[in-house]
């Protein structure tokens, strides 16, 4: 079976494993966290990382360092993975939900400013599958009604957006590490900043809100949402060879690119976008497989599998499931009909694309 994604663990992970364990810091405290957290923030030039146990909690914690609560609105894209509006729906503030850029796929920043009321207090772009949100309009927004922007990035390590990495515009950014992700500490995720007070009270509200001179007296109601040294310590293994993983990821994409073109040509399929201002990662890589094709996405997909490739459909839009607001985002819906999400792993070689390819087309 050829995954959709696995991770890539070497020996240097297991080295930093093994030494920390021999030094018996495995929880939350040890120096491979100091280490990740700086490593980390260092990568985006930004002076500051609070590492955290998941990509979900570092989006939580940095909505709730920005005081963001009851009353308040967030604008969330609705195609994106669950995570992203759960965390505005955790502070009790409410997700308002933002259509996606037909080319891009990203949230449209175009849609924005129609989206804003007296209680919108943040945005939250997400850097979908890999490529970066147009910046500079949705920074623009913010800047126009006093608005925070929360970069999730959990998809796009090392990602640009004109030249800059993404996760270095907003008030806070947030990854994930998830065995799934570019980079992985197996769960983890991470919140950088630029702002010392943010930072300091991130730290506070992730180790349970306590007071950091009078151990056990908390002042605020926080969380545990540390990282274990166990986990920062493959961290800083895997920081290490970020951008040798970027580089191999790309070079999967123009495999993809270039024996999927008889595809595209036919307009069976539209490939993985990369738009002029973007330098995109490629963490899945994906396409959209267009009403022409011989089989519907899904039947695609169960095709694949019965040849051993194992793919994913795209995210549902959150607005199309029961527990969120209903609304019509026509080109979101549309994306995730059409979005298929194919093997990305950057285990994988020439051979293995051509296998892909050649199967995708054989049931054309």
């Amino acid at each position: 079976m050829i995954p959709v994604l696995e991770p890539f663990l070497g020996e240097d992970e297991l080295n930093n494993v093994v030494e920390a364990v021999k030094s018996s810091w495995i929880s939350s405290q040890g120096k491979f966290i100091g280490d990740f957290e700086e490593g980390f923030s260092n990568y985006h030039r930004v002076k500051h990382g609070v590492s955290t146990s998941n990509g979900t909690a570092a989006l939580h914690l940095a909505l709730k360092s920005l005081d963001i609560g009851k009353g308040d609105e967030v604008l969330v894209p609705t195609l994106t993975f669950a995570a992203t509006a759960n965390a505005v729906i955790y502070c009790n503030a409410e997700p308002v939900f933002v259509d996606s850029h037909p080319e891009y796929w990203c949230m449209d920043p175009y849609s924005l400013e129609e989206k804003v009321t007296s209680r919108t207090k943040a945005i939250i772009p997400v850097h979908l599958y890999g490529h970066p949100c147009d910046m500079d309009p949705i920074m623009d927004v913010a800047e126009d009604h006093d608005l925070y922007v929360v970069e999730d990035a959990a998809e796009a390590h090392g990602a640009l957006y004109k030249g800059k990495k993404v996760g270095t515009f907003g008030d806070i950014s947030c990854y994930s590490f998830y065995g799934n992700k570019i980079i992985t500490t197996g769960e983890g995720g991470i919140c950088i900043t630029n702002d010392d007070s943010l930072e300091d009270k991130m730290r506070i509200l992730r180790d349970h809100g306590m007071n950091t001179s009078k151990r056990y007296w908390h002042d605020v109601i926080g969380f545990n949402y540390r990282m274990t040294n166990l986990q920062a310590a493959i961290g800083v293994a895997q920081l290490q060879k970020l951008d040798q993983f970027i580089a191999k990821k790309r070079k999967i994409a123009s495999y993809y690119q270039q024996m999927l073109k008889d595809l595209v040509d036919d307009g069976l399929i539209i490939l993985h976008p990369e738009m002029s201002w973007a330098n995109c990662v490629y963490w899945i890589y994906c396409i959209l497989i267009e009403d022409k094709f011989n089989l519907k996405r899904d039947n695609v997909i169960t095709e694949l599998l019965s040849r051993k490739i194992d793919t994913r459909p795209f995210f549902y839009p959150i607005t199309d499931m029961d527990p969120y607001q209903k609304v019509p985002l026509p080109h979101a819906e549309e994306l995730s009909r059409k979005g298929l999400s194919l093997p990305s792993s950057i285990n994988l070689d020439y051979e293995d694309i051509s296998k892909i390819t050649d199967e995708l087309k054989s049931i054309r």
